[in-house]
């Protein structure tokens, strides 16, 4: 069940790019960032807009490749920050579009129309042409689209005509358009490079195994206007991003790898061009033009590959997206009429055809059908609509032609608020990742420090030719390192995790909420609306007069069905479920607090609590072992009494969602402890605790304390899961290490919570632990391979094998493609470890949207026959 009230401050969505939101006091830029590669890029950007005068803290997600910058007084000047994201050596796409004005006379009409576009969040500047009547705006890529911008112009009266263009592509389709041209560019660098690198390596190869000969300076000079041209092209991005960085007065992955190769490239032309040294000091000549090519072309593989791997990481996001209708039929003046989704207001009453898309959240005015709502909850089964009843934006109409209007639009919109906290999660930081930001902070200096010390350490000492090798070994040393893999590990996973629990109906608030619940041992679960459903209803009845079940349900439906009492309410859905005809009730009266009478064929019955027996001076001595055994069933027993005589006991409860069985016995699988939070003295709370084999029911808990209760779980040492649904439950999900809210709950409990589950279902909290554990093991699987991989192959890059076999004998054949004849890693190989270690980490991480989590149906609900041991107890200050 979803929940169509007006979203909570916090359940509104993450701002567009580049356009702020307020969090309570504190509010938040979102800006995409190009450029970024490492970790080290992370630290540079995030410290580079934190110093913004305004900015109170920046986080940068190197997955996304987005920074969310918060503040608390006024915005920072967009400029401003743009700026120093450059200063930093990266830059923030921007976009221009011209619109077509109507209505501008004079320049007082220009310079409101320019004040209207430049005052929206992301717009860096805009200028309109009263001649032609065409403003020209320039903005954050993705910030704005040219809906947002129209209806700035028309606010302050004026129009602007949009084309079809203008209207079909949005922001987040404008992004992917300038990451395909990016992704296209690199994978014709890579091609390129490692195409002319692979052919100049087999030439050399086939030269010297086959004793050719050919003359070396012809050879090489061949190679140096061959390869020289390639390098510039395809590297140029690589060496273009290291100057920028180096001239800001850093270091990130592109300096390192752009120090290895033009090493390689200066070497080579040294070689060729200037042989004197090399004779003088009886060396071989030898050129690494090949080895610079191919190393730059899997350095551009790999980014290509890692380019299209986040784009998978982030395909839950974009499925959203996709279900996001375009246009719908709107009733307006009595004619129907096509709007574009982002015209629609609150009140527009739409018509669906049957299999069409509802275009936003509304409630159905006219007509029956069924609904598919199963790509916003996960929900397979179609969900029956009547009118009067909410449906939702997305989810499709299996029958009928229907009229409904519109009550949230835009942002509101349910689709809009589960993009915007899957958006949220994903941008967000796990503290895991704080250990990998503060290595990623002093990697690349030490990387540096440790190739100059091997150069110096094998020329110096090193076999001949000593400058070749210390070259080759310093160059592999700066290409093997990869920082790339540190600043990927977390974010991709949380990303990819984040997706997949979304597409599960689990919506996770930020990172750190994945990390927690990965940790939590203890379940409490508030029990009304939570484990059970919320409404009571007739669970037994017991005869007592020789009357029968259906006799005795007729007449006390009859007196009931004009009371609006929720125990009333469930006799008469009793007997409606039973399709029983209820005769007409003369005199109904009902009694504040005691039940109601009224004369049904022409007997008096009277249906209500012991009170209203006693007032009446019935006898109930032959009800009291039905009642006693009801009241140990957790249900409220109601006396049904024809002319004086009770003739049955009806029990009334809140029945237990036939999932919550299941649900139970799956967090007890993975070795949780569950527990029950209940208002309800300790023979209820027994009931409901045996029957679903929970572990422990704390009885007669007051609404006020039940975040006393999570805290004195937590000064035991457990980390607490609360689930619930009601406003009474937010201070204590609140409390808890992680909060969790039921789908069917109020805007109240979903603010306070971690974790959203958009299905009214408790199996939605094993399917969320499931998530956040898979989502943790593979952080962790993906920090160990980053740091192990440096730590193990920089020290072979520097050489570590040379003296292996020295001791050993000499290199075996079948290594020789790998560590030479010497027992040095050949800088190709480095360069293709390097790209292996980001791709693979990125490939660990794509698995999470493959995880397979249990979705089968509950089965029935039975006590159980042999049930876990139940520890209940009353509240512990009332003990």
């Amino acid at each position: 069940m979803l929940d169509t009230s007006p979203p909570p401050e916090s359940f509104a969505p993450e701002p567009d790019p580049g356009a702020a939101s307020e969090r309570g006091d504190a509010c938040t830029l979102d800006l995409p960032i190009a450029g970024m590669h490492c970790a080290a890029c992370v630290g540079r950007v995030e410290k580079a807009l934190a110093a913004v005068p305004g900015v109170d803290s920046a986080a940068v997600n190197l997955a996304t490749e987005r920074a969310t910058v918060r503040f608390s007084g006024a915005s920072p000047d967009q400029a401003e920050l743009t700026a120093a994201v450059a200063q930093a050596g990266y830059n923030v796409p921007v976009d221009e579009v011209t619109l077509a004005l109507a209505g501008m006379h004079c320049a007082s009409c220009v310079a409101k129309v320019e004040g209207a576009l430049t005052r929206l969040d992301g717009v860096e500047s805009a200028t309109v042409n009263l001649a032609t009547e065409r403003a020209t705006v320039r903005f954050v890529s993705g910030a704005v689209s040219p809906q947002k911008l129209a209806v700035a112009v028309a606010a302050v009266g004026y129009e602007v005509i949009l084309s079809d263009t203008d209207t079909a592509l949005d922001a987040g389709e404008a992004e992917e358009r300038r990451k395909a041209a990016e992704r296209r560019s690199l994978l014709i660098d890579a091609a390129a490079a490692l195409a002319l690198g692979w052919a100049a390596f087999i030439a050399l190869q086939i030269n010297r195994w086959a004793d050719l000969n050919f003359d070396k300076d012809a050879l090489f000079l061949t190679l140096f206007v061959v390869a020289m041209p390639v390098f510039a092209f395809s590297g140029r991005r690589i060496i273009r991003a290291a100057l920028t960085v180096v001239r800001h007065g850093g270091a990130d992955m592109n300096v390192l790898i752009a120090l290895g190769t033009s090493a390689a490239m200066t070497y080579s032309i040294v070689a060729t061009f200037a042989p004197g040294p090399f004779r003088d000091a009886s060396l071989e000549r030898e050129t690494f033009y090949e080895t610079a090519l191919i190393i730059i072309g899997f350095v551009s593989l790999g980014r290509y590959l890692e380019a299209r791997a986040k784009g998978r990481t982030s395909a839950a996001i974009r499925r959203l997206l996709d279900l996001r209708p375009k246009t719908a039929r709107v009733l307006r003046d009595g004619e129907e009429v096509e709007l574009l989704v982002s015209e629609l207001a609150v009140g527009d009453v739409m018509r669906v055809l049957p299999g069409e898309q509802i275009p936003v959240d509304g409630t159905l005015v006219d007509g029956r059908t069924t609904v598919d709502e199963s790509m916003l909850t996960g929900e397979s089964m179609p969900v029956d609509k009547a009118p009067g009843e909410p449906v939702f934006g997305a989810t499709i109409n299996g029958g009928g032609s229907l009229r409904i209007r519109a009550t949230q639009v835009g942002a509101d919109t349910v689709l809009a608020r589960i993009i915007a906290l899957v958006e949220s999660a994903q941008a967000s930081k796990a503290p895991v990742q704080a250990l990998a930001d503060r290595i990623a902070s002093v990697f690349v200096p030490a990387v540096l420090l440790i190739a100059t010390a091997s150069f110096g350490l094998w020329f110096a000492l090193g076999p001949s030719p000593s400058l070749t090798l210390a070259t080759l070994n310093a160059i592999a040393v700066l290409v093997i390192a990869c920082p790339c893999a540190l600043g990927l590990a977390t974010p991709t996973a949380i990303m990819a995790g984040s997706g997949r629990a979304a597409e599960l109906g689990v919506l996770f608030r930020s990172a750190e909420s994945i990390e927690r619940l990965a940790a939590v041992d203890t379940v409490i679960f508030d029990k009304t609306g939570t484990l059970t459903r919320g409404a009571p209803a007739l669970t037994d009845v017991a005869l007592l007069s020789g009357q029968t079940r259906d006799a005795v349900l007729t007449a006390a439906a009859a007196v009931e069905r004009d009371s609006e009492h929720p125990l009333a309410r469930a006799v008469t859905d009793a007997a409606r479920a039973a399709a029983l005809r209820l005769p007409q009730a003369g005199g109904f009266q009902a009694v504040v607090g005691q039940g109601a009478h009224a004369t049904v064929d022409g007997a008096l019955v009277q249906v209500g609590n012991a009170r209203l027996m006693a007032t009446a001076g019935i006898d109930l001595a032959g009800a009291a072992p039905h009642v006693e055994r009801f009241a140990s069933q957790g249900a409220t027993p109601v006396y049904v009494a024809v002319d004086g005589e009770v003739v049955a006991v009806l029990a009334l409860a809140d029945t237990i969602k036939p999932a919550a069985a299941e649900a139970v016995r799956r967090l007890q699988d993975a070795g949780l402890r569950t527990v029950l939070l209940s208002g309800d003295d300790h023979r209820a709370a027994r009931a409901v605790g045996a029957t679903l084999g929970l572990d422990e029911a704390i009885a007669e808990v007051q609404p006020h304390e039940k975040a006393a209760v999570v805290s004195g779980l937590q000064a035991q040492g457990h980390v607490v899961a609360m689930v619930g649904d009601g406003i009474n439950d937010a201070p204590a999900l609140a409390q808890a290490d992680v909060g969790i809210a039921m789908g069917g709950g109020t805007d109240v409990a979903i603010e306070a919570a971690g974790v959203t589950l958009m299905r009214d279902d408790p199996r939605g909290v094993a399917q969320a632990l499931t998530v956040s554990r898979a989502t943790l093991r593979t952080i962790h699987q993906n920090l160990i391979w980053a740091f192990g991989y440096n730590l193990l192959l920089i020290p072979v890059a520097a050489g570590l094998f040379y003296q292996v076999f020295q001791v050993i004998g000499p290199v075996p054949g079948g290594l020789e493609w790998l560590f030479g004849d010497r027992g040095f890693l050949e800088p190709i190989v480095a360069g293709f470890a390097m790209t292996l270690s980001s791709l693979s980490v990125m490939a660990n991480s794509l698995r999470l949207q493959r995880l397979r989590v249990d979705r089968s149906a509950p089965p029935p609900l039975i006590p159980l026959a042999a049930p876990r041991p139940l520890k209940v107890t009353a509240r512990p200050s009332r003990a």
